[in-house]
């Protein structure tokens, strides 16, 4: 559906936010909308917008695109339709005097990520520092291998980069590199290749993810001048951030595009199988365009002829996730399948395992109520 089908009464625009039951959409910049929003304004603010505009010799360009506040239609909620961040939606009968609107349709999305819920994203930049907190190889790897798994294009951001010398920014770079990965070094607080992270970013929905504390809200508010997200600090203790940013909402660019900010966490959840796992491995991937594996359903690990276990970094990394993995289809497998044998224990701390079902009554001990009527059977037997 295009913009020149959609009538008066229905005009698209973009949701920026989720909040309960109600939707903050960005309304398109048509010539219809701005008409029909200059028509709500007092005598009072069109006079003060004509003396602003006498002020200044360039031509005065259309007000910002209205945002309204939006509720979802029954018969989306009915067909059971989720309405996300990001989604390209029409909005019937918008009332500009009060701000308010209705989805009433949820265009195809073109990309849907799940954790954070947000579609039609064209890339993720992926913040970390190179120092406070101190850069781990394992954390980002699993970051790296989460994005990837979002199927979006990933870019890398170092932060901090003032913290470390010129031989140490050269000796992550190879390191990256030799990963499958550009790192582009910037500082936010000596305002360092921040222009160049907005060209990046121009006319595209970004996701920023990444730890806390390596300073994504910090860049937000560089990018996007008066925004004031709330910024934290790390943690002398742990040497982690602490987490600022509690919901997922779009912020639009100076030069175009929509950023997205995400809660902060430590440690993504990997939730691919273990087939899929390799492919999220840039390096790996190449080794697998050139030379194939005797067994087709070969995982990498100890299978003869394979073409991906060797001699590079990061296939530690690929063993330990290759196990996170397994657990997890593991664990899919025995919710689908109730008389499964085996059974997931908390060991505390966070941790867990498998470990067999005692499936032969023979090993359960007797309650003491069966106890009680055994003995009272066999009472009631004697008796008679």
């Amino acid at each position: 559906m295009t913009g020149e089908s959609i009538s008066t009464k229905q005009l698209l625009g973009t949701v920026l936010a989720v909040q309960a039951n109600f939707y903050r959409v960005q309304m398109d910049e048509l010539e219809g909308v701005r008409s029909q929003e200059s028509g709500v304004r007092s005598s009072e603010e069109e006079r003060m917008n004509k003396e602003e505009r006498n002020f200044s010799s360039a031509p005065c360009s259309l007000p910002p695109a209205p945002i309204l506040l939006c509720t979802r239609r029954m018969r989306l909620k009915k067909i059971g339709q989720q309405v996300m961040v990001g989604d390209r939606v029409i909005v019937e009968e918008p009332d500009w005097t009060d701000g308010r609107g209705a989805v009433s349709e949820v265009l195809p999305r073109h990309s849907q990520l799940n954790r954070p819920a947000i579609a039609n994203v064209n890339q993720i930049l992926l913040v970390f520092a190179v120092a406070d907190p101190p850069l781990e190889p394992i954390q980002l790897s699993r970051f790296l291998i989460k994005a990837e798994s979002t199927g979006v294009d990933v870019l890398l951001c170092l932060n901090k980069c003032d913290l470390v010398s010129l031989e140490e920014k050269q000796q992550i770079s190879d390191r990256l590199l030799a990963w499958g990965y550009q790192p582009l070094f910037i500082s936010v607080q000596n305002s360092i290749n921040i222009d160049q992270i907005a060209t990046y970013l121009q006319d595209k929905i970004t996701v920023i993810a990444g730890p806390s504390g390596v300073g994504k809200s910090s860049l937000i508010n560089s990018l996007i001048p008066d925004i004031n997200l709330r910024v934290g600090e790390v943690s002398g203790k742990l040497a982690r951030g602490r987490h600022t940013t509690r919901h997922v909402e779009l912020f639009e660019m100076p030069t175009g595009g929509l950023l997205a900010d995400t809660p902060g966490f430590n440690q993504p959840d990997l939730d691919c199988s273990p087939e899929e796992l390799i492919h999220y491995f840039p390096e790996a991937r190449e080794r697998l365009a050139v030379a194939h594996c005797r067994f087709s359903d070969c995982i990498h690990k100890d299978e003869p002829d394979c073409a991906v276990s060797g001699n590079w970094e990061r296939y530690q990394h690929y063993l330990e996730f290759l196990d996170d993995a397994l657990a997890h289809q593991t664990h899919l497998n025995q919710q689908a399948d109730p008389e499964s044998n085996l059974k997931l224990i908390s060991k505390g701390k966070g941790q867990s395992q498998y470990e067999p079902k005692l499936e032969s009554k023979k090993y359960r001990r007797i309650s003491r109520k069966t106890q009680l009527q055994d003995l009272q059977n066999l009472y009631q037997d004697s008796e008679d």
